[in-house]
């Protein structure tokens, strides 16, 4: 049956309650032949999203595209041809997945265009490793990850480092035939990052044994020549860039329903962040002022005083996590969590994360999700192969940020700060900031504001000032949401909708006059995989809203 569900912020969804024990309980037998299917179409579907070489890049050319156009056209038929009828919610999960990177080619290929709209598309060379399950926004597919590398090369790592530097002459000389849009701001800030990659390239001669081999040197000065040479290009062509770099309030709407199955429009994010925004000031002030009795928090003054409160909250985060029965806190957490736990840095030149970790890092630390969720994608791949590695168009944001940020007020309300009160304020604190960067982006994807005046609403909506202390981030993340729409918001909607299936989950429990056990919740959550949590909700509980491209069975 139906069911009209009104929440507290206005938004009105419809769900569709169907009947999970029989969809549970469904053989594999039954659904075997169409679901081997639906894998075989994926790998097709995979193997075609790689764009063929030319010259040893990828060719982002126009006319490539139109010659891939019928095939593409063959593979969504072929999707919509399989019957899905019967197969159980995960299976049916699977050709939803599908079908979402699909619409996302379909909608780089009409309207995002980023290797014709994006300068920093072209970027190809990344020094550290994404939280996420892939590089946050649109890249390119032959990029260098030099992170995976360790020096001093063995024969056969520097034969993959000499194939990887290769890609960027040859696909910076593309850039400049296919960079023919017109959005200003995405044109000006991507320039800063094409000049950024030669200096980043440039440390490759400081590595060991690097500068004393010829064809290093050799292969790594054309990469630097060439990306130079581009950034040069930029700069002269930006004078005549002039129009808009947001993709307006329909196209963003198609975009989040299709692609990453959010169930809100433009306007409804727009509620949902201003609501976020509020209620963190508000319970930020109602934080202080329960807390005025007691005394301010210190920040670690040293790099001994930083490493132990790292440690100290490291430790403390695990066993909390494990003694409250939050989730199975798995054997690789502990050194997932500890390579990232970060080092000392001077009161001026701390960024926003960096001031609330030297004050106390639990609440960035449970934000580090992040880095469990990849150990899991590494110690146990999930056992659907369209699940295991990492969704495309960065469709895996609504849940990968989305819970990074909701752990980080739901571990404090199940008691993660009872004994230092005062570190409530830091996680309201974050809510906040991410919800006015959110706020921002979705004005600038509107075309209702410049990315400077987006990053205004982000510096001045963010509490104590903590965002006006270092410039790049600010320009960093707006410029990173005018390229990846929807990814500045995912984190406070993503953050909802894991509330939201948090609480049908519960409910039903509850009418059937079950036993509900956090850990089973989050469990569950994990074992499904990054994928949007929609999905995950309907996976969860046997409800599904109502979406853009999502069927209701």
């Amino acid at each position: 049956m139906k069911r009209q569900f009104l929440n507290i912020l206005g938004l009105f969804f419809f769900l569709c309650i169907t009947n999970l024990q029989s969809g549970l309980g469904q053989s594999e037998n039954q659904s075997k032949d169409g679901y081997a299917q639906l894998v075989a179409l994926f790998k097709e579907w995979r193997a075609f999203e790689k764009p063929p070489l030319r010259e040893g890049a990828p060719d982002y050319t126009a006319a490539a595209f139109d010659r891939r156009q019928p095939l593409f056209k063959k593979l969504q038929a072929d999707l919509q041809a399989i019957d899905t009828v019967g197969w159980p919610i995960a299976q049916q999960v699977d050709w939803h997945l599908v079908q979402a990177e699909m619409n996302g080619y379909d909608f780089n290929q009409r309207i995002l265009k980023p290797w014709a709209r994006d300068p920093a598309f072209y970027k190809s060379f990344f020094t550290e490793r994404s939280d996420v399950p892939a590089h946050e926004g649109p890249t390119h597919h032959m990029i260098t990850d030099i992170w995976t590398y360790d020096f001093p090369l063995d024969p056969v790592e520097k034969e993959r480092l000499l194939d990887d530097l290769r890609v960027i002459p040859p696909l910076n000389v593309q850039a400049k035939q296919n960079l023919t849009g017109n959005a200003r701001e995405l044109w000006i800030a991507g320039i800063r990052t094409i000049q950024m990659q030669s200096e980043e390239l440039k440390t490759l001669f400081d590595q060991p044994k690097v500068a004393s081999d010829p064809e290093l040197v050799a292969t790594i000065q054309a990469a630097i020549t060439a990306t130079d040479d581009l950034a040069d290009w930029l700069q002269k062509e930006a004078e005549t860039k002039t129009g808009p770099s947001g993709i307006g309030k329909e196209n963003y709407t198609w975009y989040q329903q299709n692609v990453h199955l959010m169930p809100l429009t433009w306007d409804d994010e727009v509620m949902l962040l201003k609501r976020e925004l509020a209620r963190a000031w508000s319970s930020l002030k109602f934080e202080e002022q329960r807390n005025r009795n007691l005394p301010q928090l210190k920040d670690a003054d040293s790099p001994e005083a930083y490493n132990a409160r790292a440690e100290a909250s490291a430790k403390d985060l695990l066993a909390f996590l494990e003694d409250h029965e939050i989730l199975t806190v798995k054997d690789y957490f502990g050194p997932a969590l500890r390579e990232h736990l970060g080092s000392f840095v001077p009161k001026d030149q701390r960024n926003f994360f960096l001031i609330t970790e030297h004050y106390d890092p639990r609440p960035l630390y449970s934000h580090f999700y992040h880095w469990f969720e990849l150990a899991r994608m590494e110690k146990e791949p999930n056992a659907s192969e369209i699940r295991r590695g990492p969704l495309l168009y960065n469709i895996f944001d609504n849940r990968n940020e989305g819970m990074a940020t909701a752990v980080e007020e739901l571990f404090m309300q199940a008691g993660l700060y009872d004994e230092t009160p005062r570190v409530r304020e830091i996680v309201y604190i974050m809510i906040a900031q991410r919800a006015a960067r959110g706020l921002g982006s979705l004005y600038a994807q509107a075309n209702e504001m410049t990315m400077e005046e987006a990053g205004g609403i982000h510096s001045e909506y963010t509490p104590r000032g903590w965002m006006k202390t270092e410039k790049k981030l600010l320009l960093f993340e707006q410029h990173l949401y005018l390229r990846q729409p929807g990814y500045g918001s995912s984190y406070i909607t993503g953050k909802y909708l894991i509330e939201a299936a948090l609480a049908d989950y519960s409910r039903i429990l509850e009418e059937r006059k079950e036993p509900f056990h956090m850990k089973d919740f989050f469990d569950q959550m994990n074992a499904m995989g990054n994928i949007p949590v929609s999905l995950g909700h309907w996976q969860l509980t046997g409800h599904q809203y109502f979406m853009g491209g999502l069927k209701n069975e």
